[in-house]
């Protein structure tokens, strides 16, 4: 569609009562659906809660062909394709928690009735799938947490890295990116990213007056009273956002001795643990959450009174989305920050901590670099033998990619474990002698357990002397005869390497990576130093929150805290005496480094151990339950290395 809008303008309300139930647009949608219709890419910055998805959901049903929308949340996935179906909108998903059986459901589908496929941004990696959508119109590819993709963003995902160029592969009519917390730097690179034209650029305001923000300097030992006193008010439903563990499970424990319904909520606890939770938060079986950032991303609950952050977030970005989750149904709400200086040790840490070393860069580049044309490699075993994070792994590969040495060629499993649902020999009875003769020579070639047997197909094939896929084939057809269940492990992805690849010299490359991450390391920690200067300002602290995301504030709002109390001098962050390392402090790490774990060798994986932080090597060799780690966890990172180094 090249006209602007044409024949949807004068329509498009009646489209949206039609569809959505919805009498008129909120702020910025209708711009952002004139423009998509008329096929130019986009960029909508609207607060969270503002009513991101209507921008392509209503276009999708308006347009011909099929509309992407890339999502790194599951659970908003799931909730938007209920929510279309029950409205008679065709909509699926692609995640993890698919079966092979639902996805190949879905790909039957494309380029038939399905309107809206939401799709996880690292399946996008998979060849199979960008070859089947390329063969069909994609009119909309939408991109939510676009801020993903910029290095500037607090909340980088190297996967987000590929989508410029999977628009441009899948000749998508055009790209709508959406976020809730862009600042102006991150704009410009989704901008440049996507060609976005400044005229499509729709920010709508993030000021939210419902929203009455305070920041209370405390010490680190009056927090619990003064958060009790702050929920006891009766601010519930609250959310109380805290940075480890091990504090949300004991703030949480604290709230239930006072008589609240309070539960934590954190990446540690199983899944089925966490969906409950969740489940009692949202239908008010539950007052309170006492969560790290695991929860609130894709939560749509509309009566949160209350957002206390017990400790000081991250960055501004985190700080705004998560007040941003108070409030949604228009009602006032409370969202008050606990300002102690002792939190940015632990946040420092963490951020100098992630950095990975020059020599683990140089090992890993190294192996995929000189490796053959075509190669596929294990990110689990490579991130366990460099000590790499598996995140940090996978931001490594992409700016190898983006550099032109290396390109993905597809994903596979080397591994499945197989569960008979009948006996083994009834199994095998239905089928004629050299067919039983095959399958009993495939699951001999496996390692038997009590009531999995796990079958390497490599191995398999080799021993056997068939090849891969007619083991896979013959597997598939028992899975889908009931015969046997089937899961899937040891995911490895396949690679080419490019001709930059074969002549650039892995030293140079891993110079050039760890340049990339010290700089990132040096926007991390100007990130908290932005945090510190938000909670020591007395002016109005809604003005100086919108500031930091581009949107000038004529007057002071009125209603946050410092506004509240009148200007005041600069606050001082409470912090504890500094923790200093004593004798018995070197001792230890002198006993430790005569152990000679083979993981603590370096200068800076000892100081990540001794400050409590993991990595894939501690954590291999179970060293996270030694005496020692976290032995040094509130002294800074640097003065730890130091120390070391010494």
């Amino acid at each position: 569609m090249s006209e602007s809008g044409g024949i949807w303008q004068g329509d498009l309300e009646r489209e949206l009562l039609k569809h959505f139930g919805h009498a008129e647009f909120r702020p910025g949608q209708r711009r952002v659906v004139e423009a998509v219709l008329a096929g130019r890419s986009s960029l909508a910055v609207f607060p969270t809660g503002g009513g991101k998805s209507v921008c392509y959901q209503l276009p999708a049903v308006l347009l011909g062909g099929l509309t992407v929308v890339v999502s790194p949340l599951i659970a908003l996935m799931k909730d938007q394709v209920d929510v279309l179906t029950a409205r008679g909108i065709c909509a699926a998903r692609l995640d993890s928690t698919l079966s092979a059986a639902e996805v190949e459901e879905i790909y039957g589908r494309l380029g038939g009735d399905l309107k809206l496929l939401y799709v996880a941004p690292e399946r996008l990696a998979s060849e199979a799938l960008v070859e089947r959508l390329k063969r069909i119109p994609i009119s909309l590819l939408a991109i939510d947490e676009s801020h993903c993709i910029s290095g500037w963003g607090h909340n980088f995902r190297p996967e987000y890295l590929r989508l410029a160029g999977l628009a441009r592969k899948l000749r998508a009519g055009c790209v709508l990116a959406l976020t809730a917390t862009a600042t102006p730097a991150v704009v410009r690179d989704i901008c440049r990213e996507f060609r976005i034209r400044a005229a499509d650029r729709v920010q709508t305001s993030f000021h939210r007056p419902n929203l009455s923000m305070h920041i209370t300097p405390v010490a680190a030992a009056g927090r619990q009273d003064l958060l009790t006193r702050g929920l006891v008010a009766g601010r519930f439903p609250a959310i109380v956002y805290v940075t480890l563990q091990r504090t949300a499970e004991g703030v949480a424990a604290h709230l239930q001795r006072q008589g609240l319904r309070a539960r934590a909520y954190h990446a540690g606890l199983a899944d089925e643990v966490r969906a409950g939770v969740q489940n009692d938060f949202m239908a008010n079986r539950i007052d309170v959450i006492v969560a790290t950032i695991a929860f609130g991303m894709g939560i749509d609950k509309a009566g949160i009174r209350a957002v206390f952050h017990y400790n000081l977030p991250k960055t501004l970005e985190n700080y705004q989305q998560e007040t941003g989750r108070a409030g949604r149904d228009g009602l006032p709400a409370h969202c008050e920050l606990f300002a102690c200086a002792d939190d940015l040790t632990v946040l420092q840490n963490f951020t100098l901590g992630d950095t990975p070393e020059e020599s683990s860069l140089r090992q890993l580049v190294g192996h995929l670099l000189r490796q053959g044309d075509t190669f596929d490699i294990s990110r689990y075993e490579m991130s366990r033998a460099t000590d790499v994070r598996p995140l940090v792994l996978e931001t490594i590969i992409t700016y190898l990619e983006k550099q032109k040495l290396l390109e993905p060629a597809g994903s596979f499993y080397s591994k499945f474990q197989i569960a008979f649902r009948h006996a083994e020999d009834r199994v095998l009875a239905g089928y004629p002698a050299a067919r039983q003769r095959f399958l009993r020579e495939i699951f001999a070639s496996g390692k038997r357990g009590w009531r999995w047997l796990t079958l390497d197909v490599d191995a398999a094939a080799e021993r056997i002397g068939a090849t891969r896929s007619r083991i896979l084939k013959a597997l598939a057809e028992l899975e889908d005869a009931g015969d046997i269940e089937l899961k899937p492990s040891g995911l490895r992805h396949r690679f080419r390497l490019l001709p930059a690849g074969r002549v650039r010299r892995p030293e140079a490359v891993a110079t050039w990576l760890h340049g990339v991450f010290k700089a990132r390391e040096s926007a991390d920690l100007k990130r908290l130093d932005a945090i510190v200067a938000f909670a020591t300002d007395p002016g109005c602290s809604t003005r100086r929150l919108l500031a930091y995301f581009g949107e000038k504030m004529a007057e002071p709002c009125g209603h946050c805290g410092n506004c509240l109390a009148g200007r005041k001098p600069r606050r001082r962050l409470p912090r504890s005496p500094e923790v200093s390392i004593t004798v018995d402090h070197l001792a230890a790490i002198q006993a430790l480094r005569r152990e000679g774990y083979a993981a603590l060798r370096g200068s800076r994986p000892l100081a990540r151990f001794l400050c409590g932080i993991s990595s894939p090597a501690t954590t291999r060799d179970r060293l996270t339950r030694h005496d020692a780690f976290g032995l040094l966890e509130e002294v800074p990172f640097l003065k730890v290395l130091e120390q070391i180094e010494a």
